[in-house]
């Protein structure tokens, strides 16, 4: 996203990624007979697609015009704090004294994360507020999720709410098409998002869930910063600053506390 956005804008970048990802899941559905599940399920699948999906994409999209791909990703780990707020709203589920220490943490860490070192509050602040309303929307994704779609095949949710995503993007992503023609890294890097990043990640995490469990496949939270901070500092030649080693071990820390009293309990999904 941090190469592909500045040439496609966020907004077509999204709409391609999503039609990849529709593209390469919908052979799924039917090779598997799940067509008719996805006409049946399509208010559910389409409210899901939009809400984990479209509109998350193209807030941390947008978000990685403006800061780094390890600070997007340190602040996208922040979803178990908001899952565990949401559910606790939502769900009634209770929230323990761990939990509640969890979300201070968490909280603390996004405040220094998304304090600017010697630069200009505007250019930090609201793209790290986009990536937080990415982070709550995946959180209401999950708990709508586990309500009313966690009983139904997990390919045939996935594919289909990749499919709404996608249709929902398509008039959005023509119309601000960008004028000058992406270059060839771009393009290699938009398709990647869609097959790599979105479909087959999609697909290896419904498999973890079911024969790792919530408890091991939630560690993937911790692993994408890592992996955010490497490739970012081997191919963007980012710096690695203060406030993000301070703010990501906090908000690390919140993950471990919250996911700790609540990954037993339901489905937490992790987006980038």
């Amino acid at each position: 996203m941090r190469i592909a956005s500045p040439e496609f804008g966020p907004i077509s970048l999204i709409a391609i990624r999503a039609w990849v990802a529709a593209l390469v899941l919908l052979p799924l559905i039917f090779i598997r007979r799940e067509w008719s599940l996805v006409f049946k399920l399509w208010h559910h699948l389409s409210f899901v697609g939009v809400i984990t999906t479209a509109v998350p994409f193209i807030l941390i999209a947008y978000a990685t015009l403006y800061i780094t791909a390890g600070g997007t990703s340190l602040l996208n780990a922040t979803v178990p704090m908001f899952s565990a707020m949401v559910a606790w709203l939502w769900l009634r589920e209770s929230l323990n004294l761990v939990g509640i220490a969890g979300l201070l943490l968490g909280f603390a860490g996004v405040a220094i994360l998304t304090t600017p070192e010697g630069g200009d509050y505007r250019t930090v602040l609201l793209p790290s507020l986009a990536v937080l309303l990415a982070t709550a929307l995946y959180a209401l994704g999950s708990c709508y999720t586990k309500l009313y779609l966690q009983s139904y095949p997990a390919p045939a949710v996935t594919a289909g709410c990749q499919f709404f995503a996608a249709l929902f993007m398509l008039v959005p992503g023509v119309f601000l098409w960008p004028d000058a023609v992406p270059s060839f890294v771009s393009w290699v890097s938009a398709l990647a998002l869609g097959v790599f990043c979105t479909a087959m990640a999609w697909m290896i995490f419904f498999h973890l869930l079911k024969s790792a469990g919530v408890n091991n496949t939630v560690v993937v939270t911790y692993l994408i910063p890592v992996f955010s901070i490497l490739w970012g500092g081997l191919f963007l030649d980012e710096i690695v600053t203060a406030n993000m080693l301070l703010g990501g071990v906090l908000i690390l820390c919140s993950v471990a506390l919250t996911t700790s009293s609540y990954a037993k309990k339901r489905v937490v999904i992790v987006h980038s």
